[in-house]
């Protein structure tokens, strides 16, 4: 978030000065605005323009928690929250590490996270782009076809007060476009995709969403299934962002103390080859999830988790930090005021490589791109780290891009995959998900097909 929300952060302080003794007491405060748009054929085919307001309220006494919320900042509403918040603590269970996140001296990174230009952006003007988008990606390729092009956008306000110390508060805007395509060859028909985020419109680049969603369909026309072999894969940023995205949840504080993750027990280990470092950087204003305070009005902040291959950290929330006996990471999660903080990674990247995903692709003699993945979450599972999902993509043969492949699965452990990592790109792409994307080469993988 960026500047100060002064009308909200007044609410939330009301609120928590009407805690009584023994009660701690946290108020979320929230105001934002999102547009979808789709257009399909040069006209609009869905639009939506809605608004939202609420109040989320904590109570914690004697290691129970109440929660309750509102859809309305009415003055009665939010009386009458607070009050269901202290009857639904009779209900909680108790928990010797419940409790509300307290300042820790982290100074808040500051950010343009706030962009006017998009703020005062013209509705029309948002259709315009949609449509331009459809137009120049349908004249990449005559096989080409739209199925639809969109544009969205969110923006918010939000105020974060609790009785131990936390007092915050801010905003935040962003947009993307995305374009879905279909490549018609004969009787076949594949689909490709494309993207350009930004924190205003006037950051897109309409040509490269439209080339890359037309050239995912066209390159896959006339795909068969593969034989089955072992070969090296390399990994399309798309997918690499998706894959980073299933190692969030192993990652991940409270699963590791629950036992639910690969990781748990391993701090200090090599779980990766030393060309891997992954960190979490929120700070990062390329990343589309970038913010500079987390879901409890914690400083976000750059955490080390993997560093040359070696396991360095998990991240935490208030909570979950306290049940580990360490400190809070600034990972607290909060999909608005109607829910009561998680724990997440909020923008995964990878330290880039030094060279192009051509060139990775120049040293590959036996392999695969991979370009499309399906059943990821189905089909990996973060606490065994058994790995195998359905995919689609380019041959590799002596370095050039061969046949087109689909309908195939690829197979491996998590474990072995990290390990067995020959390059990291430098083709990093910053995408509309909370992990940015880059080429990924890695040996030894099982493709199963024909």
């Amino acid at each position: 978030m960026s500047a100060a929300s002064p009308e909200l952060i007044a609410i939330a302080d009301r609120v928590i000065a009407q805690a009584r003794s023994g009660e701690q007491v946290e108020a979320f405060v929230s105001r934002g605005n999102e547009t979808e748009i789709r257009i399909y054929e040069g006209e609009i085919e869905h639009f939506v323009s809605a608004q939202s307001e609420g109040i989320g309220i904590r109570v914690v006494r004697d290691g129970r928690t109440g929660f309750a919320y509102a859809g309305t900042l009415d003055e009665s509403a939010i009386a009458s929250v607070l009050e269901q918040a202290r009857d639904n603590v009779q209900f909680g269970t108790s928990d010797e590490w419940a409790g509300l996140a307290s300042p820790d001296g982290v100074a808040v990174v500051p950010q343009e996270l706030w962009s006017d230009a998009l703020a005062a952006y013209p509705t029309g003007h948002k259709i315009d782009l949609a449509k331009q988008l459809e137009r120049l990606t349908r004249a990449v390729d005559p096989r080409v076809r739209v199925d639809d092009a969109d544009y969205s956008d969110a923006s918010g306000e939000a105020a974060v007060a609790n009785t131990a110390g936390i007092r915050v508060s801010g905003r935040e805007n962003g947009c993307f476009v995305s374009v879905s395509t279909l490549a018609d060859d004969g009787d076949e028909t594949q689909t490709g995709f494309g993207f350009s985020v930004g924190r205003s419109p006037e950051e897109f680049d309409l040509d490269r969403a439209a080339r890359e969603a037309a050239d995912r369909a066209t390159r896959l026309l006339g795909a068969v299934k593969p034989p089955s072999k072992r070969v090296t894969v390399v990994l399309d940023p798309y997918v690499t962002a998706q894959f980073l995205g299933v190692l969030s949840s192993a990652l991940n504080g409270e699963n590791v103390s629950k036992g639910r993750s690969l990781f748990a027990n391993r701090l200090g280990e090599p779980v990766a080859s030393p060309l891997f470092t992954l960190i979490d950087d929120p700070t990062n204003p390329k990343a589309y999830s970038a913010t500079d305070i987390d879901g409890e009005g914690l400083a976000a902040r750059r955490n080390s988790l993997i560093e040359g291959g070696v396991l360095q950290g998990f991240v935490h929330s208030s909570y979950s930090a306290r049940r580990a006996g360490t400190l809070s990471t600034g990972n607290a999660v909060r999909g608005g005021f109607k829910g009561t903080p998680g724990v997440g990674c909020l923008a995964m990247q990878l330290q880039p490589g030094t060279r192009s995903q051509a060139e990775l692709v120049a040293d590959v003699d036996d392999g695969v791109l991979i370009q499309m993945v399906q059943g990821l979450h189905s089909g990996v599972n973060p606490i065994s780290g058994d790995f195998s999902t359905g995919a689609s993509g380019l041959l590799i043969s002596n370095g050039q891009l061969g046949a087109p492949v689909r309908e195939f699965t690829i197979a491996s452990t998590l474990q072995r995959m990290l390990h067995d990592i020959v390059e990291v790109g430098a083709d990093v792409d910053w995408l509309p998900m909370r992990a940015a994307g880059v080429s990924l080469v890695i040996r030894d993988i099982t493709m199963s097909g024909a």
